[in-house]
């Protein structure tokens, strides 16, 4: 039985990324302290629910400040993006995670991936006047669903870090005193706390991060757990701040949006295509895993994961011709007819639909030319139908989605127009205007080759002359 080699290659990321012994575990937070520095692990989750795994990718660990891009999501999804920005502010901060310091003019956290902002995000879940049982609830009970399993609160974890919280309790206290937070600031460092002590291990993780690198719908259960909406703000925020001090270092070198805890742990969300998760205890003096930030560096030169990377660029490909039928119950004396075909490839974004935009216009143009080149013979080219096929089309964006509709609505105000649409990307009715009233022929969608053809030039009707098939 044949085996995928990922997780043999990701087995070869962690053994390359072992010899690098320096740094500590966490020494502030006595369980952290405690932990054994030889575990290590590797995972890749894909957007479409494929988890690869390497090393001791079931230990489990404190989630610690990976939890913050999840709960400033619920924040935004709780109170709306523009009273969560009132309280937290976006830009990187310059200064150590648990710096007392507030935005000058705002009295604002710079930003949700520090202390300050992560405890004033974490008091806007639920509601302002929220417990903090309450706030905690929502928010195991959502990391849970990320994760697609019941995680739980580490209570070890959180007796320790309750025991020296006095720092965050002083950044409650100053958030407070600004406005910034309503409830009482020993019981926000609470539930933060706690949020932080979640147990997770890097399966957990990397599917967590696929669900921000798939819009916020889970790989594998295909709910919708966090607004598409938030998620671009999330994975903004975590671009720019996410790595703490060395986040420009990170960008530069790994180009995918990440946070990092202090157990050892960093996740990374590649929009539309995976989230990754690595772990090792041993800590740099930023507070990022080092065996951690040498596995992604690895993963990202091997895999061409760097989001800025050029070197194959994505996208749709567009493919036009044309094809003559005949022979079919709507084609009296077997007469032949043109049918213009457009194939539309890949995952399309704007710059995609774009493209066909221009073959479109450019395929239309030729037509007319033909026609008034030969007016004066008498024997013009019969063009019966223009065809759009979607078959090989995986997804659409929404700006790609109204370019078509428009050239669809355009075209059909001049001629028949036939859509081959198995997987609905298109999102048209079926068999409906697209528009209702505003006076052109309805587009026909079909799922299959041979519904589009018979609908065209009737049963019977079959290909005679063609560059390619319809």
């Amino acid at each position: 039985m044949m085996k995928s080699p990922i997780p043999d290659y990701l087995r070869r990321v962690l053994e390359k990324a072992r010899p690098f012994d320096s740094g500590e575990p966490a020494s502030y937070i006595d369980v952290l302290a405690k932990a054994d520095t030889s575990r290590s692990a590797v995972a890749v989750a894909t957007v479409d629910g494929s988890v690869y795994s390497a090393g001791d990718d079931d230990v489990e660990f404190s989630i610690q400040s990976i939890s913050k891009p999840f709960v400033y999501a619920l924040a935004i999804q709780d109170q709306g993006l523009d009273r969560v920005l009132e309280k937290v502010g976006v830009e990187p901060s310059g200064d150590a995670f648990n710096r007392l310091s507030l935005e000058a003019g705002t009295n604002r956290p710079m930003n949700p991936m520090i202390n300050a902002g992560a405890v004033a995000a974490h008091a806007l879940v639920v509601s302002i006047d929220a417990t903090m049982e309450q706030r905690v609830d929502r928010i195991v009970e959502a990391l849970s669903r990320l994760a697609g399993r019941q995680l739980h609160v580490d209570e070890a974890v959180y007796e320790a870090e309750l025991k020296d919280a006095n720092r965050n309790i002083g950044i409650a206290y100053m958030l407070k005193a600004a406005g910034m937070i309503t409830c009482d600031p020993q019981e926000a460092v609470r539930g933060y706390i706690r949020q932080c002590s979640i147990n997770v291990n890097v399966r957990d993780l990397a599917m967590m991060a696929a669900t921000l690198g798939n819009g916020g719908l889970h790989p594998v259960s295909g709910d919708r757990i966090m607004p598409q909406e938030s998620v671009r703000q999330v994975l903004s925020v975590m671009t720019t701040c996410g790595m703490y001090n060395s986040s420009g270092d990170w960008i530069a070198s790994v180009g995918i949006p990440a946070k990092s805890g202090v157990s050892g742990g960093i996740i990374g969300a590649l929009p539309g295509q995976l989230g990754l998760a690595v772990f090792s205890p041993r800590l740099d003096e930023r507070g990022n895993s080092v065996r951690g930030v040498a596995m992604c560096k690895q993963l990202s030169r091997d895999m061409g994961f760097h989001m800025m990377d050029m070197s194959q660029i994505a996208g749709a490909s567009v493919r036009s011709w044309t094809a003559t039928v005949a022979g079919g119950s709507k084609q009296p004396n077997a007469c032949q007819e043109d049918v213009v075909v457009f194939e539309l490839r890949g995952a399309v974004r704007f710059a995609g639909a774009e493209r066909l935009t221009r073959a479109i216009t450019a395929e239309m143009d030729k037509i007319r030319a033909s026609c008034e080149s030969s007016s004066g013979t008498g024997v013009q080219p019969h063009v019966c139908a223009v065809l759009f096929s979607f078959r090989n089309t995986y997804s659409l964006n929404d700006v790609a989605r109204r370019l078509i509709h428009e050239n669809i609505r355009r075209l059909a105000n001049m001629t028949n127009v036939v859509v081959i649409d198995p997987s609905g990307v298109l999102k048209l009715p079926v068999n409906q205007a697209l528009d209702q009233g505003l006076g052109f022929q309805q587009p026909r969608v079909f799922k299959t080759q041979a519904e589009a053809r018979h609908y065209i030039g009737g049963i019977g009707c079959r290909v005679v002359s063609n560059e390619d098939s319809i």
